[in-house]
């Protein structure tokens, strides 16, 4: 079994989190728990602006929100000196809520509302990552209705297409995000922003994927970019002052993933624009990331409780959890795998193989396949590691299912983040018309 971080197994054969016993973190606030060990997330933070600070160049890096979105994970990022990647209103008025200095914002998305950039503007964020024509046209409108300029980076396709999940891959050109290199439309767009009254091109942004594990695609990435910012100087005297090479860096989820260390990846980048972009204006341009995943994946642990067993002799045993795809929705969407131990019982030997399923009413509702664990019993608790990004934020209420509470443990301190939902918080938005309404009869 792989530990990440501050996790370790204590004297009484029970895992520890951030200090914090899971089987005393079950007692106090009960599960599924999602657990978020802190220093890790916090090292994480450190290990890229360490790296970064080494290569010289100017830099921000900014903690894709969309991985974990909560105020204390928003509040964290400021602290540890990030900015902040955010795709919606929620996001956004998360982190104004958790004091998010809206100047240090990056607001992203392929299909932004005239209420969201309105509220985006309000706030005085401090970059929109523009994502076509469409937004570009709007932003400058109400831009100039609100009497503001803006600044902006356009989000262009390299046509690089990491090694990676399908559902993920973002940088070809065969995708719904921003606009392609290849085929000119970037081009255009350098041309429309430079000309908008209202905006203040800043530069670009590229991203390549997710769950990436090597550096060649964003070394590509890289080369690419720096060819089309070699073309836009030379045709519109345009200088891309900033460059935004976006996120995907990986996490080990189980045997066999082999993500490099943060510094590989950085060095990797800050080396090929020092190379590439060497000669194109005086000063090489500021460089802006977006990790969100590998800031907080491995950090996260999922505790639940072991119910119901199904044995089919011959075939497979089902373990059967008290959550599911309400709380990890991602095994059923990407096929995504995870590790996993039981928790109040980690120094034994495993003896059985055995399929983790969840409670939902979908027999597509399963968390781990074919997982070696000691024999299970009913109340055992299993630990499902590496569940930090993606799994709170992709959660739902999915047969009426509440969604569990999230706790932050630092030094044997567990903090709750996020409160458990409860039956009255899942009903709480729905209404039945008046003419619904049973009639009182009168006596």
């Amino acid at each position: 079994m792989y530990l990440h971080g501050t996790s370790t197994i204590n004297a009484q054969g029970h895992l520890e989190v951030g200090g914090c016993d899971v089987v005393d973190l079950k007692a106090q606030f009960g599960t599924p728990l999602y657990i978020v060990d802190e220093a890790l997330v916090r090292q994480r933070c450190r290990e890229y602006m360490e790296a970064f600070r080494a290569s010289g160049l100017k830099f921000q890096v900014a903690y894709a929100s969309k991985a974990f979105c909560v105020m204390a994970m928003c509040r964290l990022a400021e602290e540890e000196g990030l900015s902040l990647d955010v795709v919606s209103e929620g996001e956004l008025y998360t982190a104004l809520q958790a004091g998010f200095p809206a100047e240090r914002i990056h607001f992203h998305g392929n299909n932004k509302t005239p209420d969201e950039i309105e509220m985006a503007l309000k706030a005085e964020i401090g970059c929109f990552v523009v994502d076509n024509f469409t937004e570009l046209q709007l932003l400058n409108a109400i831009a100039k209705e609100q009497n503001r300029h803006v600044n902006v980076l356009l989000r262009v396709t390299p046509g690089v297409e990491a090694h990676t999940h399908e559902y993920i891959s973002t940088g070809q050109t065969d995708s719904k995000f921003g606009f392609d290199i290849g085929n000119g439309t970037a081009f255009e767009a350098v041309q429309q922003a430079h000309e908008a009254e209202q905006l203040h091109l800043l530069g670009v942004h590229s991203h390549i994927g997710s769950q990436i594990f090597e550096t060649e695609g964003f070394q590509m990435a890289v080369e690419r970019v720096a060819q089309f910012a070699r073309e836009v100087k030379q045709q519109l005297g345009v200088v891309f002052q900033v460059v935004n090479l976006g996120g995907g860096f990986g996490i080990r989820y189980v045997e066999g993933d082999t993500p490099l260390q943060v510094s590989e990846y950085v060095k990797a980048i800050t080396d090929g624009v020092k190379q590439h972009f060497a000669g194109i204006a005086e000063q090489l341009p500021e460089i802006w990331v977006e990790p969100g995943r590998s800031v907080v994946g491995d950090a996260g642990t999922t505790l639940y409780t072991i119910g119901s067993v199904k044995e089919i002799p011959g075939v497979r045993k089902y373990v059967a959890v008290d959550g599911g795809m309400t709380d990890n929705p991602r095994p059923a969407l990407y096929e995504s795998r995870y590790d996993s131990v039981l928790a109040n019982r980690a120094n034994e030997e495993t003896s059985e193989v055995v399929s983790i399923a969840g409670k939902c009413c979908e027999s597509g509702d399963m968390l781990i396949w074919d997982v070696s664990l000691p024999r299970v019993a009913f109340g055992d608790l299993l630990a499902v590691t590496c569940t930090g990004a993606y799994n709170y934020a992709m959660a739902s209420n999915y047969n009426r299912i509440a969604r569990p509470a999230v706790v932050f443990v630092k030094d044997g301190q567990a903090d709750v983040v996020v409160r458990r939902e409860t039956r009255e918080d899942v009903v709480n938005n729905d209404v039945i018309p008046a003419r619904m309404q049973k009639q009182t009869v009168q006596a």
